[in-house]
Protein backbone atom coordinates (compact mmCIF):
# COMPACT_ATOMS: atom_id res chain seq x y z
CA UNK A 1 0.00 0.00 0.00
CA UNK A 2 1.14 3.50 -0.83
CA UNK A 3 -0.09 6.01 1.75
CA UNK A 4 -1.12 9.55 0.78
CA UNK A 5 -2.22 12.57 2.79
CA UNK A 6 -2.54 16.33 2.81
CA UNK A 7 -0.34 18.60 4.94
CA UNK A 8 -2.76 18.72 7.90
CA UNK A 9 -3.56 14.97 7.62
CA UNK A 10 -7.31 15.62 7.37
CA UNK A 11 -7.34 13.97 3.92
CA UNK A 12 -5.90 10.46 3.80
CA UNK A 13 -6.11 7.71 1.23
CA UNK A 14 -4.01 4.82 0.02
CA UNK A 15 -3.19 3.18 -3.27
CA UNK A 16 -3.32 -0.60 -3.46
CA UNK A 17 -1.11 -0.62 -6.57
CA UNK A 18 1.65 1.64 -7.88
CA UNK A 19 0.70 4.48 -10.22
CA UNK A 20 0.92 3.72 -13.93
CA UNK A 21 3.15 6.71 -14.73
CA UNK A 22 4.56 10.02 -13.49
CA UNK A 23 4.91 13.25 -15.41
CA UNK A 24 5.50 16.95 -14.85
CA UNK A 25 3.37 19.68 -16.39
CA UNK A 26 4.89 23.14 -16.73
CA UNK A 27 1.72 25.00 -17.76
CA UNK A 28 0.79 28.04 -15.67
CA UNK A 29 -2.42 26.40 -14.44
CA UNK A 30 -0.68 23.37 -12.93
CA UNK A 31 2.08 25.51 -11.44
CA UNK A 32 -0.42 27.84 -9.79
CA UNK A 33 -2.45 25.07 -8.17
CA UNK A 34 0.75 23.54 -6.81
CA UNK A 35 0.48 20.19 -8.53
CA UNK A 36 2.77 20.16 -11.52
CA UNK A 37 4.24 16.70 -10.90
CA UNK A 38 1.52 14.08 -10.98
CA UNK A 39 0.99 10.34 -11.11
CA UNK A 40 -1.78 8.51 -12.90
CA UNK A 41 -3.68 5.99 -10.80
CA UNK A 42 -6.43 3.54 -11.59
CA UNK A 43 -9.72 4.30 -9.86
CA UNK A 44 -10.01 0.85 -8.28
CA UNK A 45 -6.63 1.29 -6.53
CA UNK A 46 -7.57 4.46 -4.58
CA UNK A 47 -9.11 3.72 -1.18
CA UNK A 48 -10.24 6.50 1.14
CA UNK A 49 -9.13 6.41 4.78
CA UNK A 50 -10.35 9.83 5.94
CA UNK A 51 -11.33 13.30 4.84
CA UNK A 52 -13.26 12.75 1.64
CA UNK A 53 -15.63 15.44 2.97
CA UNK A 54 -12.65 17.83 3.31
CA UNK A 55 -11.91 17.78 -0.42
CA UNK A 56 -12.85 20.92 -2.33
CA UNK A 57 -13.12 20.71 -6.12
CA UNK A 58 -12.13 23.46 -8.54
CA UNK A 59 -13.91 22.76 -11.85
CA UNK A 60 -11.97 23.29 -15.08
CA UNK A 61 -12.85 25.72 -17.82
CA UNK A 62 -12.47 24.62 -21.43
CA UNK A 63 -10.15 23.45 -22.84
CA UNK A 64 -8.96 21.87 -19.59
CA UNK A 65 -10.14 18.36 -18.84
CA UNK A 66 -9.26 17.72 -15.20
CA UNK A 67 -10.75 19.37 -12.16
CA UNK A 68 -8.33 20.22 -9.38
CA UNK A 69 -9.00 19.11 -5.86
CA UNK A 70 -7.47 20.43 -2.69
CA UNK A 71 -7.89 20.06 1.07
CA UNK A 72 -10.28 22.77 2.20
CA UNK A 73 -8.47 23.01 5.55
CA UNK A 74 -4.79 23.33 4.59
CA UNK A 75 -5.02 23.88 0.81
CA UNK A 76 -2.81 20.96 -0.22
CA UNK A 77 -3.16 20.25 -3.94
CA UNK A 78 -4.52 16.71 -4.41
CA UNK A 79 -4.96 16.38 -8.17
CA UNK A 80 -8.20 14.80 -9.37
CA UNK A 81 -8.99 12.48 -6.44
CA UNK A 82 -12.76 12.76 -6.97
CA UNK A 83 -12.67 11.61 -10.60
CA UNK A 84 -14.96 8.82 -11.74
CA UNK A 85 -12.74 8.03 -14.75
CA UNK A 86 -10.97 4.66 -14.91
CA UNK A 87 -7.60 6.42 -14.61
CA UNK A 88 -6.80 9.94 -13.44
CA UNK A 89 -3.96 12.13 -12.16
CA UNK A 90 -3.22 12.84 -8.53
CA UNK A 91 -0.58 15.23 -7.28
CA UNK A 92 2.67 13.39 -6.54
CA UNK A 93 3.23 15.70 -3.57
CA UNK A 94 0.55 13.90 -1.52
CA UNK A 95 2.30 10.52 -1.64
CA UNK A 96 3.84 9.61 1.71
CA UNK A 97 5.56 6.50 0.31
CA UNK A 98 7.71 5.81 -2.73
CA UNK A 99 5.30 5.33 -5.65
CA UNK A 100 7.71 3.04 -7.48
CA UNK A 101 7.62 5.15 -10.67
CA UNK A 102 9.82 8.03 -11.74
CA UNK A 103 9.19 11.06 -13.92
CA UNK A 104 8.73 9.91 -17.52
CA UNK A 105 8.02 13.21 -19.27
CA UNK A 106 7.70 16.98 -19.07
CA UNK A 107 4.80 18.60 -20.92
CA UNK A 108 4.16 22.25 -21.80
CA UNK A 109 7.89 22.92 -21.62
CA UNK A 110 7.17 25.92 -23.85
CA UNK A 111 5.40 27.46 -20.83
CA UNK A 112 8.13 26.62 -18.32
CA UNK A 113 9.30 29.66 -16.35
CA UNK A 114 12.89 30.80 -16.90
CA UNK A 115 13.75 30.26 -13.24
CA UNK A 116 13.02 26.51 -13.39
CA UNK A 117 15.68 24.13 -14.73
CA UNK A 118 14.68 20.62 -15.78
CA UNK A 119 17.22 18.37 -14.10
CA UNK A 120 16.36 14.90 -15.38
CA UNK A 121 16.52 13.05 -18.67
CA UNK A 122 12.76 12.52 -19.08
CA UNK A 123 11.25 13.23 -22.51
CA UNK A 124 10.24 16.84 -23.08
CA UNK A 125 7.24 18.06 -25.07
CA UNK A 126 6.58 21.69 -26.02
CA UNK A 127 2.85 21.16 -25.45
CA UNK A 128 0.69 18.21 -24.41
CA UNK A 129 1.95 14.90 -25.85
CA UNK A 130 -0.62 12.97 -27.84
CA UNK A 131 -0.75 9.24 -28.43
CA UNK A 132 0.05 8.40 -32.02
Amino acid sequence: MIQASCCCKAVKFELSAPPTMMGTCHCARCRKVGASTFVFVKKETLHWIAGQDQVQRYAPEAPYQYARCFCKICGTALGEVTSQADSFPIAANVLDDDPGVRNQFHEFVSSKPAWYAICDNAKQFAEHPFKS
